[in-house]
């Protein structure tokens, strides 16, 4: 979930397990679990069969990677812990996203997990690399044969210092971002975007997130339950479909650095939320405020993520409401993804546009695009959801700066984009 309850826009994403009332609300207060909770998890998860798994966060993790595991591993049915490596659970991850952990990677060191994953970034990597007690649970984790993960940059400046790499039991082919390629060995580096090496797995950057995160569900859960995972995040399943249609075309360039509104309520889609905030925020498009205050400033763009509660929170939201009218009224650009494009629809902000939406939203809209994951229309963009959130950040950067900024952008997180 994000934010508060009884706030419709914050600048953080808090991050927890909606197990039950009681851990909500122990998460919303930052409450730590004791032994005796943590050691009661354990027998509840030998008796049912749960399956554990540790996320550990720092100052300058790379928010899409740690967000997507997450959310794709809960929706699994995986139990996982977001574990601050920090004085602090509330975490400064990159570009400026604060995450809040459900507890300090103290109180887990002598936990059970069926699989530890980190998430790269830098300098987030490096501060993973240099908690102690990270690298003792990690390493147990290998020595243990259990399973490991890591991706971006933490392979080689994580993973390789610890001396999980070059371990005696199986091929050590590893893969991490392009930028830090040399750091490895040249026997061990392979340029896949996912490699799996026993109980280890290593994958390349924020655009391989999703790859990287069904690739542990199925190690996890089987074959069967990564493909339907993989279909209910609406993951590219070939390459019939377009990536993006665009429909009478008109420029979107502005004379200053955009501003954009990114209202977030609670129940709005994580994953959706950060990777346009993460991506966005990339080519420096910022906005952070409440939603209260928006209507003091003008933007450039406002762009709803999706979410079935957090969407009809957004419309019920009457300073939003009358935001996106003035935003039309004015001819300035707008947009949704997930099932938010149907909440265009409902306040008649898509009349004569054609648009697209999460399958189980699209059959509300009129002019209805299926397949593409991406629709432009004049001043009007939306998209699936989930998986193509990427694609939706992307084609954004594409309308304000054009399409080699786009594919610079992309490169960058290891994303592929059309040359053309």
């Amino acid at each position: 979930m994000l934010a508060d309850q009884n706030i419709e826009m914050k600048q953080y994403v808090q991050i927890y397990n909606d197990n039950d009332d009681d851990d909500d609300e122990r998460d919303r207060c930052g409450l730590i679990w004791s032994v005796e909770e943590r050691g009661k998890v354990e027998d509840e998860r030998l008796m049912h069969g749960f399956v554990l798994v540790l996320v550990p966060i720092g100052y300058g993790s790379e928010a899409m990677e740690a967000v997507i595991l997450i959310g794709v591993l809960r929706r699994a049915g995986a139990i996982v812990t977001v574990a601050s490596v920090e004085p602090q659970l509330e975490v400064e991850a990159s570009g400026g996203t604060r995450l809040v952990a459900d507890t300090f990677i103290s109180a887990c060191s002598d936990d059970f997990f069926d699989l530890v994953a980190l998430p790269g970034g830098m300098p987030g990597s490096a501060r993973l690399r240099d908690c102690k007690i990270l690298q003792k649970i990690v390493s147990k984790q290998a020595e243990e044969k259990r399973l490991y993960g890591a991706i971006c940059a933490a392979p080689a400046v994580t993973l390789l210092p610890w001396g999980l790499l070059k371990r005696k039991q199986f091929s050590c082919k590893t893969t991490c971002h392009p930028a830090f390629m040399d750091k490895l060995p040249n026997f061990w580096a392979v340029k896949t975007n996912l490699q799996v090496s026993g109980k280890m797995t290593t994958s390349r950057g924020p655009g391989t997130s999703f790859e990287f995160s069904i690739s542990l569900v199925e190690q996890l859960f089987g074959e069967s339950v990564a493909k339907e995972i993989g279909q209910l995040l609406l993951m590219k399943a070939d390459d019939s479909n377009p990536q993006k249609e665009e429909f009478n075309e008109v420029e979107w360039s502005v004379d200053h650095i955009p501003h954009v509104l990114i209202p977030v309520a609670s129940g709005s889609e994580e994953i959706e939320v950060i990777t346009l905030v993460d991506i966005l925020r990339g080519t420096k498009i910022v906005a952070d405020k409440l939603i209260s205050h928006a209507a003091e400033s003008v933007y450039d763009l406002i762009i709803l993520p999706g979410g079935t509660a957090g969407a009809e929170r957004l419309h019920k939201s009457r300073v939003l409401k009358k935001l996106l009218q003035e935003q039309e009224s004015a001819g300035r650009m707008y947009g949704a993804i997930c099932s938010s494009p149907a909440i265009l629809h409902r306040q008649g902000l898509l009349k004569d546009k054609r648009a697209t939406g999460h399958p189980s939203v699209i059959s509300k809209l009129n002019n209805k695009v299926d397949g593409s994951r991406v629709v432009v229309d004049g001043k009007v963009i939306t998209s699936r959801g989930l998986a193509s959130a990427i694609d939706f950040a992307l084609a954004i950067v594409s309308k304000l700066y054009g399409h080699a900024r786009a594919r610079s952008v992309a490169e960058g997180i290891v994303f592929e984009y059309p040359r053309k």
